[in-house]
């Protein structure tokens, strides 16, 4: 076992319940898939919850979701008394944009604490994956953790057994542990930080980075060439990003085949040959990202990864 956390775990918002008010927003890539979009707000509402849609979610300039109304839209769920979580649209592209010169507010005003629970432990749900990496990355930092999880156009294709991960998560019940590939290296206990690889790599040495030492990263990719992948994990071991990471979950990463007919790696391959020599626990094949089933991971929450059993489970009770 490694050394003790050295990260601080974030706080969990208090859980969701019936009648709870949450917003969705567009703070990424302009909306396209209308008919998954509507059927990820049905399965919302399906729990109960009343999800309002932000005035400009379905706008579009050039690849984004809009101009300034992504900030608004994003400002508005933050310092709204009522709202109790953000659903986020779509990923794509733009999330990043929106935390230049960026300022968390409204984080404490959703309710009030009970005694059972820390200070702060009322704000809100932040829940998405793919772009959505960078707001949840920057959240985690003011101490509040969201949920690496589908996005509204990505739900409804959800499995069951998924869908209930998800619920069971934001409603504070507990979650059983992924399984996949281990890869040996023992058991690491850190702060948990799923990410898609390519918005996390981008985010490495500005303020959205959180402090990676003693932490689990859980990284997935979509429609990257394995040099791409190749380029990128590289890039995490020159600049000294790994030091201080105890292990590695991977997650799938789909459409990312060689080019045809030029010589190439798979992307398995790069994988094993860009990581397989750390020395760290690394667990490959669990069932997160795009294209499949994603489970839902919390994001700043303490975990353990097993890779000689392949396991990753969750440590909060």
């Amino acid at each position: 076992m490694r050394n003790a956390l050295v990260n601080i775990a974030a706080r969990l918002p208090a859980p969701l319940k019936s009648g709870d008010l949450l917003w969705v927003i567009a703070p990424s890539g302009a909306l396209r898939e209308q008919e998954a979009f509507q059927e990820g707000v049905k399965i919302w509402r399906s729990r109960g919850y009343r999800v309002e849609l932000s005035p400009g979610y379905d706008r579009r300039w050039g690849y984004l979701a809009g101009t300034e109304e992504r900030r608004s839209q994003l400002t508005h769920a933050l310092t709204d008394p009522e709202c109790r979580g953000i659903l986020c649209a779509r990923g794509g592209y733009g999330g990043a944009r929106i935390l230049e010169d960026w300022r968390w507010s409204g984080l404490e005003s959703s309710s009030e604490p009970t005694s059972s629970e820390s200070t702060g432990a009322a704000s809100k749900w932040l829940i998405g994956f793919s772009d959505i990496t960078s707001l949840l990355w920057s959240f985690s930092i003011q101490g509040i953790s969201g949920v690496h999880a589908p996005l509204l156009t990505t739900i409804a294709a959800e499995p069951d057994w998924s869908l209930q991960r998800l619920f069971d998560w934001v409603e504070g019940r507990s979650l059983p542990p992924l399984k996949g590939e281990g890869w040996g290296g023992g058991e690491a206990k850190g702060i948990l930080l799923p990410a898609n690889l390519t918005v996390a790599t981008h985010l490495l040495n500005t303020p959205a980075q959180p402090n990676l030492e003693g932490v689990i990263l859980a990284f997935e990719d979509v429609s990257e060439a394995p040099y791409r992948i190749d380029r990128m994990l590289t890039q995490w071991r020159m600049s000294g990003a790994l030091k201080g990471v105890r292990g590695i979950a991977l997650g799938r990463f789909s459409q990312c085949e060689p080019p045809i007919h030029i010589p190439s790696f798979t992307v398995a391959e790069v994988l094993r040959d860009r990581l397989g020599d750390l020395g760290i626990p690394i667990v490959s094949g669990l069932p997160f990202g795009h294209d499949g089933e994603n489970a839902a991971l919390p994001v700043g929450i303490p975990a353990r990864l097993d890779g000689d059993r392949g396991e990753l489970s969750i440590s909060v009770s």
